[in-house]
């Protein structure tokens, strides 16, 4: 692999502003594409992103998006697309990560998490399809440990991130040839305290970090992962052998074992 195997590509990441989608990005940019990044309520994180990806001599572009909304979602990848004139790879990363008791579980809150986790990576991919299929290109989606491993408090979560684990094998017999796709499903993910929770990530309360060590204690690797552990599984796939789809990549130090 030579020293920026994604030079002259384009990627877009969504939800790439904070935590593991930046991370995501920033590892793209090194790579040496360029990439877009999309933001709901992180314009400030945004901003400061791109500014990095930018001081790695890559083009970067930041635009809003909500991908619950099909007129935001196609707005989104226009405006990439246009600044870009077309798109190498599709990062499926903006999620939502919830807590709640099943047996109290309300329709309001099941469709909250259904709508940006299953949704948003629908549409995303839809919108971007015919670009990806042009650049003979591939989509990856962030999925979770959650999808296969049930967590009785986090049922909507859970379920959600198992129906993308399936929308990626369908998404793959369907868009083949011409696109891969696969999925990367992280387990613990420790990020810094200062930055807040997002898709795989979780709480950093004081019950949560507790969490996070009875997690790590569990792991055959001996620790938690790392935000950049998940973006390096999602290089692999944007590098590695296009004939590679419809694989899910789990990122968990062996936690899917026990």
């Amino acid at each position: 692999m030579s020293h920026a195997p994604l030079a002259g590509k384009t990627a877009l990441v969504t939800g790439g502003a904070l935590r593991i989608g930046r991370a995501i990005a920033l590892a793209l940019a090194q790579a040496g594409a360029d990439v877009a990044i999309t933001f709901l309520h992180s314009q400030a994180e945004a901003t400061e992103t791109s500014q990095e990806i930018a001081a790695l001599g890559r083009r970067a572009v930041v635009t809003p998006c909500d991908v619950r909304s099909e007129t935001s979602v196609r707005a989104a990848v226009a405006a990439v697309t246009g600044e870009f004139g077309g798109l190498d790879l599709l990062v499926n990363n903006a999620a939502v990560f919830a807590s709640a008791a099943l047996e109290s579980l309300t329709l309001e809150q099941w469709d909250a998490v259904f709508e940006t986790n299953a949704r948003g990576p629908f549409l995303m991919a839809r919108e971007a399809l015919a670009h990806l299929r042009a650049a003979h290109g591939r989509i990856v989606n962030i999925g979770s440990l959650g999808a296969t491993h049930p967590w009785a408090g986090h049922a909507h979560y859970c379920a959600s991130k198992a129906a993308l684990h399936m929308l990626t094998q369908a998404m793959a017999k369907a868009f083949a040839p011409e696109v891969s796709v696969n999925c990367v499903a992280p387990g613990w993910i420790e990020i810094p305290e200062s930055s807040g929770v997002s898709g795989s990530d979780v709480s950093r309360s004081a019950a949560a970090r507790g969490q996070a060590a009875r997690f790590a204690a569990k792991t055959p690797m001996g620790r938690n992962g790392a935000a950049d552990e998940v973006a390096q599984a999602v290089l692999f796939f944007a590098t590695g052998p296009h004939f590679v789809t419809g694989q899910t990549l789990a990122v968990d130090g062996g936690l899917g074992l026990s």
